[in-house]
């Protein structure tokens, strides 16, 4: 059955449809000897298409990996700054996997990797909100922030999704929140933290769909996805 190119790419594991346009847009493609462009479409079973002269080739099997990532790497496989990857952390999985979606350099928690780039699109899609749940300690006046957090918000002069907000303990000046929110702008829960006037002190995922971070899992350690938690996962998203 002949499929776009770029989900052809994204299915045999090598990389998201995103990054498979800008392959395919500098020439790195071709089909049966030919130059690809973007809307070409191909058959794996009667047309051979390369990537940099590399025939590509389905594969079946698929990794769900699980990271409890740390504070003080950032959310990318290389960085041109020699900052620390979550790449690194997963090197020993014997598979070239990549997260989905970010945690910030000082963000830590669940963060899903993986080689299905299917599974990375529709989770991507900003239609699909997919929830994503978080503990945050923060320090400033709550009272006065908890109704601004959960009323309408815009960040980058759109409207946000309805967030639902919970207080937590407090210790000190520091009270933990549950916030949960649908959509994945860039440091969406600290910028919505300081429109509300709080100081975020720490930020940790703990929650993408129905999958829950492992609470066994020490910062910086990682286990692939159950069969149940990936079909969950699927089911939900």
């Amino acid at each position: 059955m002949e499929e776009r190119l770029q989900k052809l790419i994204s299915s045999s594991g090598l990389a998201s449809r995103r990054t498979a346009e800008e392959w395919i847009t500098a020439g790195r493609v071709t089909v049966n000897g030919r130059p690809a462009r973007l809307g070409d479409r191909a058959d794996l079973q009667r047309d051979r298409v390369e990537v940099d002269g590399v025939p590509l080739r389905r594969e079946a099997r698929r990794t769900y990996l699980m990271l409890n990532k740390p504070r003080g790497y950032v959310t990318t496989l290389s960085d041109e700054k020699g900052r620390r990857t979550v790449a690194a952390l997963v090197s020993g999985c014997g598979r070239r996997v990549w997260p989905v979606g970010r945690l910030d350099l000082d963000s830590e928690g669940l963060l899903l990797m993986t080689d299905d780039g299917e599974l990375t699109q529709t989770l991507l899609h900003p239609s699909h909100q997919v929830e994503k749940e978080y503990l945050v300690w923060v320090a400033g006046d709550v009272d006065r922030a908890l109704p601004i957090l959960s009323g309408p918000m815009e960040l980058d002069g759109e409207p946000l999704a309805p967030t639902q907000v919970r207080q937590g303990r407090t210790s000190g000046e520091v009270t933990q929140l549950s916030v949960v929110i649908r959509q994945g702008k860039n440091r969406q829960v600290r910028r919505m933290c300081a429109q509300a006037g709080l100081e975020v002190r720490r930020l940790k995922r703990i929650r993408e769909g129905e999958l829950w971070l492992d609470r066994n899992l020490k910062p910086g350690q990682w286990r692939p996805l159950t069969a149940a938690e990936v079909d969950r996962f699927r089911q939900k998203t």
